[in-house]
């Protein structure tokens, strides 16, 4: 072995400590305190959630979680799990495998979540606007032949019921309930198991995240837990702090606000969260709390910058060191004018629900380029590859492959994605430039192909989105006896403004080649999106096909 080869995993170890007692996660503590923390985790089978455990452990009477409830402690969190976890082992129906998990933000969702893990039970996280059929599906496939439980808010109990329709055995637990209704609660489970303790398992529970789903039903994607590398990653990139309070505004079921909740449990920050995303009252939790830092997925950006000036007056934001967003592309102008108004502090973060995080943009990055997704996060490798599996130069679009440590452990189904030489594809196709900046172009199946020319969506929407009339846009492409497929665009104007399809279309005449000129340009109030701020497409394509 090599002299490098020996310094190399010294070399990593010292860096990673570096960076943890920079951000305070390593801090002046008692040695019998760090070792009750090891014990905690250990006790936890160094799962997703093991930094809850370990936040009881190191602070167990600072604030932990602050919803709409109020306050729960790092100990009061811990022993609800543990009262939880053991009235899930107690249920009639036996203790479950796997437990679908259909919630909002609150300590509902964060109760289930550890308890599940305790006792070795896998959690499916499901999306909270999934219709009857669609739940169906995915919590038939991943509870087939296994024990299931479904926790869920109230408000879903109608697509529960639907999904459930042929397992009547499944036990039903109510998160959220604001009526007396049939089902146990978690609250009414917390309270009767009080002070109880679970078997622990040893089983490693995994968590289930779904794909996002924009061409079919969402796959489920399972990980099993992280490595200590990717702790250096984010905390290198970005300036999270032990021990202070974020706003996670994200919803927790899907993977960036969950990836978002974990990671804060790990570095025993308050939580502070709502049930439903309102610009005005994040805005206000930001304040009230002091919050350094507030995650969001990019439209909640918009909806904020939406608000009236003497609204936004109203809150300085000047605590918050950053304001980290994933999920779907942000819109350069929300992006500027957010900067502009509560300083530079937007990171964004470019990630795959397969292969956690590829890179972070920070707000030097954003300020030069404001729709990057940023720089390869540390230990993660990207390449852009052309059909051929052959690099492409800086500038030219290729489908983006990426490396690193953080990639999942496979599809439920048993099937993976498409891997070359070790590097996993993201489905995206995009750039890098001369700076090692990236550029995601679009889905690699969102190219269309008209008249035989290759036209990306993105490349026509930014162009739409120049226009000083447009606030946003959209482009899809529909089938076309003639050409292949034609584009069609939709497009919020700004209010006051009265710029016309055909304005639009002479206006992305002038700036780009003729075939990419959309055929027609609806106008609309709003944008069809899901829940986590991506646009519907197929909403709007069902608009297309039904006239």
């Amino acid at each position: 072995m090599t002299l490098m080869g020996l310094t190399d995993p010294l070399t990593s170890a010292l860096g990673l400590l570096s960076t943890m007692v920079r951000a305070g996660v390593i801090a002046p503590m008692r040695p019998d305190k760090y070792l009750r923390i090891a014990s905690a985790m250990s006790r936890e089978n160094m799962a997703v959630t093991s930094g809850f455990a370990a936040a009881a452990a190191r602070c167990p009477d600072r604030a932990g979680l602050v919803d709409e409830l109020g306050i729960l402690t790092w100990r009061q969190i811990d022993r609800r799990a543990d009262a939880l976890a053991a009235a899930l082992q107690a249920l009639p129906e036996g203790q479950p495998e796997v437990i679908g998990l259909m919630a909002r933000n609150h300590r509902g969702f964060v109760d289930a979540l550890i308890a599940a893990n305790r006792i070795g039970a896998d959690v499916l996280l499901l999306n909270t606007s999934f219709a009857g059929p669609a739940l169906a599906e995915v919590v038939a496939r991943e509870g087939e032949g296994r024990t299931l439980a479904v926790i869920y808010d109230e408000e879903f109990t109608e697509s529960v019921d639907r999904a459930l329709a042929d397992r009547p055995e499944t036990a039903r637990i109510v998160a959220w309930s604001d009526t007396a209704g049939e089902h146990p609660t978690v609250e009414d489970m917390i309270t009767a198991h009080d002070g109880q303790e679970p078997a622990r398992s040893l089983t490693k529970s995994r968590v289930i995240l779904l794909t996002s789903g924009t061409t079919g039903t969402p796959k489920g994607a399972s990980h099993s837990g992280g490595d200590p590398s990717v702790l250096k990653a984010i905390l290198d990139r970005t300036p999270w702090r032990a021990e202070q309070s974020v706003v996670v505004a994200a919803p927790m079921f899907h993977a960036w606000g969950f990836s978002q909740l974990a990671f804060a449990a790990s570095m025993a920050c308050t939580i502070i969260t709502r049930r439903k995303f309102d610009p005005e009252a994040t805005l206000d939790l930001v304040d009230r709390h002091r919050a350094t830092g507030l995650c969001v997925v990019p439209v909640m950006f918009d909806r904020i910058m939406d608000l009236p000036d003497e609204v936004l007056d109203r809150y300085s934001g000047r605590s918050l060191r950053f304001a980290a967003a994933s999920g779907s592309r942000m819109r350069p102008d929300v992006v500027v004018s957010f900067m502009d108004r509560f300083g530079d502090i937007i990171y964004n973060n470019y990630n795959a629900t397969e292969a956690g995080m590829i890179a972070t943009a920070t707000p030097r990055d954003l300020r030069a380029a404001p729709d990057t997704a940023g720089r390869p996060a540390d230990g993660t490798q990207i390449r852009i590859l052309d059909a051929d599996m052959q690099e492409v130069p800086a500038g030219e679009v290729g489908s983006i492959y990426v490396r690193n440590s953080t990639q999942f452990d496979g599809y439920t189904s048993g099937k993976t994605k498409k891997f070359h030489e070790g590097f996993m594809s993201s489905g995206d196709v995009g750039y890098l430039d001369g700076e090692g900046r990236l550029f995601v172009v679009g889905r690699d199946d969102e190219m269309i192909v008209s008249g035989g020319e290759n036209v990306y969506p993105i490349e026509v929407e930014k162009t739409l989105a120049a226009h000083d009339d447009v606030a946003e846009a959209t482009v899809l492409g529909v089938d076309d006896e003639k050409f292949g497929q034609r584009l069609e665009a939709f497009v919020v104007l700004r209010p006051g403004v009265a710029a016309t399809a055909d304005d639009l279309k002479v206006y992305v005449r002038e700036n780009l080649a003729n075939y990419k000129v959309p055929r027609a340009i609806t106008v609309l109030d709003e944008l069809p999106r899901s829940i986590t701020g991506k646009i519907s497409r197929k909403d709007l394509q069902d608009r297309i096909e039904n006239g």
